[in-house]
């Protein structure tokens, strides 16, 4: 199925959105634990609607960039509240947040690798006869 079917279809299986993801219906059931996603039941069955389909790609997005499941959660709560406002704000607080840690992460690893570079340098220097 191409995405432009999937992007117009109203219910999917738990064994479609893994599959169009790439991850086990295990992670989808843990997401839905976690109260991220609420597909509705019939009977012992699963049933995903596209608002489902759409929180699960928030949920991965967020994931993938490195956010937390408490940072996800905030935010597809006021997703749900439909307040815009509010949700740019949440999303532009977590994200500068997010972009300060990684680059203190990108500058601490840059030290790391010079230091590392010029311990190389002096013990390959150390193992040159002379």
């Amino acid at each position: 199925m191409n995405r432009i079917e999937t992007e117009h279809r109203d219910l999917f299986a738990i064994a479609d959105l893994a599959k169009e993801f790439g991850i086990t219906a295990r992670a989808i059931r843990f997401y839905e634990s976690k109260g991220l996603i609420t597909p509705e039941r019939v009977g012992a069955t699963r049933v995903f609607r596209r608002r489902d389909r759409a929180r699960l790609m928030l949920i991965l997005r967020g994931k993938r960039l490195g956010f937390s499941l408490k940072d996800i959660a905030e935010y597809l709560s006021l997703y749900d509240a439909q307040s815009q406002h509010a949700q740019v704000n949440l999303l532009l607080a977590k994200v500068e947040t997010r972009l300060a840690r990684l680059e203190r992460q990108q500058a601490d690893l840059a030290t790391t690798i010079a230091e590392l570079r010029e311990i190389r340098r002096l013990a390959t220097d150390r193992l040159e006869p002379r």
